[in-house]
């Protein structure tokens, strides 16, 4: 009788964690008001979505049952986020705060933190890229290296000179490894196999010229363009590939088109240019010819709005996922991703919309 009830407990159990995960995966979006970029009267262009700051906004409230079977656990939280991405359905967030990182699998709905040890292990996680193959390449200006993580999340390798490197941020194109390097002022880029070997290193100019990097912050790879975010310059320089300037966006100063703080950078298959302003908690958005377009967000005070932001993604293969929070009159052409350091939304989700015919 004693194993009957045994058994009767673990079937109840069973079908109530399989009722969960059913929930969790069919669970419809928050009931709040639409927050769209431009306000009305103008046409919309960019719309928050949702936000994510704990593994409760993934895998959803924990049920009574599951309470009273294994107790209560607290949901995992997003401390201090910096760098953000998305790749293959998963959100990757650089964790300064965990000195790790937040690997969010949408489409299983899991929320782990990734935190490894030995020859991995991380000091400060500032930026990360994932390649096309799921590699993991970390810019870790505690380490003063770039650490990399195979597609199944082993520690893979890691590069970087301690006396004259500082890296803040990473991409890859074209088999190279672009890193936006703190110590030198410049964009070092290397050979993406076991060498690691360098291979050039922009802008060779001093302080004052066009094109120099007072604080580089975060680059951006397009086929044809480098950019870089100069937190210290207070602009954007664009150089070709092979480490030519080519031009700036932005100045410093507190009208729009304008900086105080920039940090984040990404570019749409558009060539249109997004910059985030810490100081301003807001987004810029410039054409190929680098004029000013519109802005979205402002200094925190909701849902939707920015709360000390610092790094910026988009995505166009990841829309899935978030269509069902889309006013209906507006189609979902990509999505951007941006990281608040401070207040209770860690990572927004927006989404450039268009209206339908």
């Amino acid at each position: 009788m004693k194993n009957v009830s045994i058994i009767i407990l673990l079937l109840i159990f069973t079908f109530a964690t399989e009722s969960c995960k059913v929930f969790q995966l069919n669970r419809s979006p928050k009931e709040e008001t639409v927050i769209v970029f431009p306000a009305p009267p103008d046409t919309a262009r960019i719309q928050f979505l949702t936000s994510v700051s704990s593994s409760a906004d993934i895998t959803g409230k924990q049920s009574k049952f599951s309470k009273f079977i294994i107790g209560e656990e607290k949901p995992r939280a997003i401390i201090k986020p910096f760098g953000v991405e998305i790749r293959f359905g998963k959100i990757y967030v650089c964790d300064i705060g965990t000195k790790g990182l937040e690997i969010i699998d949408l489409e299983k709905h899991t929320f782990n933190y990734f935190k490894p040890e030995g020859k991995g292990s991380l000091k400060i996680p500032v930026n990360c890229y994932i390649d096309e193959k799921g590699y993991l390449y970390i810019a870790d200006s505690g380490r003063q290296q770039i650490v990399i993580f195979d597609n199944n999340g082993n520690y893979y390798d890691a590069f970087g000179d301690a006396e004259n490197f500082k890296p803040i941020d990473v991409f890859v194109s074209d088999n190279k490894i672009y890193t936006a390097n703190f110590a030198n002022h410049k964009i070092d880029v290397f050979a993406n196999d076991k060498t690691h070997k360098l291979i050039a290193s922009f802008p060779d100019v001093s302080p004052g010229d066009e094109g120099y990097l007072y604080q580089p912050k975060e680059i951006c790879v397009t086929n044809d363009r480098v950019y870089v975010s100069d937190f210290g310059g207070f602009k954007i320089n664009i150089f070709s590939k092979t480490g030519k300037y080519l031009s700036s966006v932005g100045s410093q100063g507190t009208f729009p088109g304008q900086f105080a703080a920039p940090k984040g950078i990404a570019v749409d298959n558009d060539e249109n240019l997004y910059v985030v302003d810490a100081a301003f908690g807001n987004v810029q958005i410039f054409n190929k010819n680098n004029k000013l377009l519109l802005y979205f967000g402002n200094p925190y005070n909701g849902k939707g709005y920015m709360y000390l932001p610092a790094s910026i993604t988009i995505s166009y293969e990841d829309i899935k996922y978030f269509e069902k929070y889309v006013d209906p009159e507006y189609n979902l052409k990509y999505l951007i991703l941006v990281s608040n350091q401070y207040g209770p939304d860690k990572i927004n989700v927006y989404g450039r919309i268009e209206l339908k015919n």
